[in-house]
């Protein structure tokens, strides 16, 4: 395995957290994205501390050019961009006659835009170096819609239509760029404190604490599909709890 140069959004918790301490483990120069700007500094101490390469940006996925000062950070302390996971994600799940609308509009900002800012960042960056991987976080709801998450679903499923819009177009190019969307199911993560109808919440978190698996599952398959062989495209991960049956 050679040292990459990883570009994670979304990156101060969950699986962007993990994510980044397995794949600096393995060598790797991290570039870390988030809001919140004292999780990010922790994490790149702690990765430091155990004799990794890391450095951060403070940033917001639904401002451009906030996505592409994260995209200029990593080329300025490492020259070049090899990985990019979109990663940055929120889940206001609710009844649509609830009327949530700038729930709505928070997911469609983060989920959806936020992946399109990532690859508008990254993309000519990569094709110039006639390499690269974009890894975009999906979700099992990108594949099955129940009552309450109809617009979340619609913003992993678009996830999941882009990722493949763009692995076909890269093939095309022939610009080696390989394209893997990534589909958790019950994760133990923040991603249920994002929800704001309180009945919803109750019933997710319930649902969460009897199913949920460590985000150190998710890291560990990433690291694998990063890790293969680089004219091998590993596509789609679907990763579920053993006993989660939707």
């Amino acid at each position: 395995m050679s040292k990459k140069v990883i570009v994670i959004t979304g990156a101060s918790s969950g699986i962007g957290e993990a994510t980044a301490k397995l794949l600096a483990s393995q060598g790797n120069q991290l570039v870390l994205g988030a809001r919140r700007e004292d999780r990010l500094q922790d994490l790149v101490q702690e990765i430091k501390t155990q004799g990794g390469e890391a450095t951060y940006a403070v940033t917001d996925v639904t401002n451009l050019d906030s996505v592409k000062t994260l995209a200029a950070t990593a080329l300025s302390a490492y020259g070049r961009v090899d990985v990019w996971m979109n990663n940055a994600g929120l889940m206001p799940q609710s009844a649509l006659s609830e009327g949530r609308v700038k729930d709505w509009e928070n997911m469609i900002d983060v989920n959806e835009k936020g992946v399109l800012y990532g690859i508008n960042a990254v993309l000519g960056i990569m094709r110039k170096q006639q390499s690269g991987h974009i890894i975009n976080t999906s979700s099992i709801a990108g594949h099955i819609v129940g009552p309450g998450s109809a617009v979340y679903s619609a913003t992993k499923q678009a996830v999941l239509a882009i990722s493949d819009g763009l692995r076909q177009e890269e093939a095309q190019a022939g610009s080696h760029i390989r394209v893997t969307v990534v589909s958790p199911g019950a994760i133990a993560t923040e991603l249920t404190n994002s929800i704001t109808d309180e009945n919803v919440k109750k019933g997710t978190e319930q649902f969460y604490n009897e199913f949920a698996i460590s985000p150190e599952r998710i890291a560990n398959a990433i690291a694998f599909a990063i890790n293969s062989p680089e004219d091998t495209a590993i596509n789609e991960l679907i990763i579920r709890p053993t006993k989660q049956v939707m």
